[in-house]
């Protein structure tokens, strides 16, 4: 037993870097969940991945101007995201394109276009960091800007809450009680893109959606509340990001990759678990 709790606890114990990303992955957690959540009850999983895709241009100009500069990275990945989700936005609803395709075609631009610009003016090792970032090299600045980004999105949830359930279940309903529909959809895609921009610190782009929806996923396969989705995909990405963290402490393997691997088993484990119930309600109880 004490032979498993030093395996366990050693490494966080001993390194100031390991503890750094624990903190720093739990706060993740404590923001992404909600967030994965709700984008699933609302049908729009396309849009969390190509949100994590639309920050890389602006944090690879942010890179190029403040270097590894947070405030840098962090603003131009914001401005990015919240530029993209603004013209699939206005595109939807000006041209024959649903939001979907939209966003595709958005996110795939930026993605190409951030891709481009570390290549031409930065190195592989820049374009490797933005890509799959390094939640072991999380700094106090960064934890700072994780958590309360976290706080925020639980203020925000806690907030309204009510409003986010009515216009995920029935917007026409919640716009007929004279409440703003906008109001909500623009504070979620705000919310979406802040938590993406946390997570791209510690994860890069293409691995921050993975906290984000993987165990959302498996919580909507799981739980058969939306209180209880909010729960279970809470603790499945805590629990994924101390498993993954430890296995890329005792295998030498990227961190980032390793948490959403172990987020992505526990996926396939609940898949295979409810496989017998296709047929059961499609809708969480609110």
């Amino acid at each position: 037993m004490s032979a498993m709790l030093d395996w366990l606890v050693g490494p966080f114990s001993e390194f100031d870097f390991m503890r750094h990303a624990l903190v720093g992955s739990l706060a993740l957690s404590i923001g992404c969940t909600p967030v994965g959540v709700f984008l699933l009850l609302r049908r729009m999983s396309l849009m969390g991945d190509s949100l994590s895709h639309a920050v890389l241009p602006g944090a690879a100009i942010g890179y190029l101007i403040g270097g590894l500069s947070l405030p840098w990275m962090a603003g131009g990945g914001m401005v990015a995201g919240l530029l993209v989700a603004l013209l699939a936005g206005l595109s939807s609803r000006r041209t024959r394109l649903d939001e979907g395709a939209s966003f595709a075609g958005f996110y795939l631009l930026a993605l190409a276009g951030g891709v481009v610009i570390v290549s031409k003016w930065g190195n592989s090792v820049d374009l490797m960091h933005l890509l799959f970032g390094s939640v072991l090299a999380v700094d106090d600045p960064s934890l700072v800007l994780v958590a309360a980004i976290a706080t925020v999105t639980l203020l925000w949830f806690g907030w309204h809450y009510r409003g986010l359930v009515l216009d995920s279940a029935d917007p026409a309903f919640l716009g007929g009680q004279g409440k703003s529909v906008m109001r909500y959809h623009l504070g979620f895609t705000v919310l979406t893109v802040m938590n993406l921009v946390a997570g791209f610190q510690a994860m890069g782009t293409l691995m921050a959606v993975g906290l984000m929806m993987l165990p959302a996923a498996t919580a909507r396969l799981v739980a058969r509340t939306l209180p209880g989705m909010l729960l279970v995909a809470w603790l499945v990405a805590s629990a994924s990001s101390v498993i993954g963290l430890l296995i890329s402490y005792y295998l030498a393997c990227p961190s980032g990759p390793a948490i959403v691997l172990t987020a992505g088993i526990a996926y396939l484990g609940a898949l295979l678990a409810t496989a017998g119930h296709a047929n059961a309600a499609k809708a969480p109880a609110l």
